[in-house]
């Protein structure tokens, strides 16, 4: 296959099944409607970050853990069948996205997630997958 075949047939994989617009034209009115709505590229970044977090199947297993009620770290590395050193790796990096926090109480350590949007945003995204 040469080099034009190549390309053509990426565009064609890179378009297939995706409509476009038959013109080239720009409704100005719909792009500065909204140009004050979009994201900054600031908040887009730290949005990519946390998404990134919650890219890991083991971290969006402990969130659903979490979503259920407080646990400790041991309670944790039982139920996920890691070890307790793997688990408190995954929850630190969850913690510095300020998506768990935790409570000690004498020597046990309890985490929980951090508020009502974490917890918002894991049933919507597991109900969107259940349809």
């Amino acid at each position: 296959m040469n080099k034009r075949q190549s390309e053509e047939q990426l565009e064609l994989l890179q378009n297939a099944g995706v409509p476009k617009c038959d013109t080239h034209l720009v409704h100005l009115d719909n792009v500065r409607s909204i140009q004050t709505q979009i994201l900054s590229i600031d908040k887009a970044k730290q949005m990519a970050e946390v998404f990134g977090i919650l890219g890991d199947p083991n971290r969006l297993r402990l969130i659903s853990a979490l979503a259920f009620q407080e646990l400790c770290v041991c309670d944790l590395a039982a139920l996920m069948k890691m070890t307790e050193s793997a688990v408190s790796h995954q929850l630190r990096l969850l913690k510095a996205m300020r998506l768990v926090s935790y409570r000690r109480e004498g020597k046990n350590v309890y985490y929980s997630l951090a508020d009502n949007h974490i917890i918002n945003l894991y049933c919507s995204l597991a109900e969107h997958l259940d349809k």
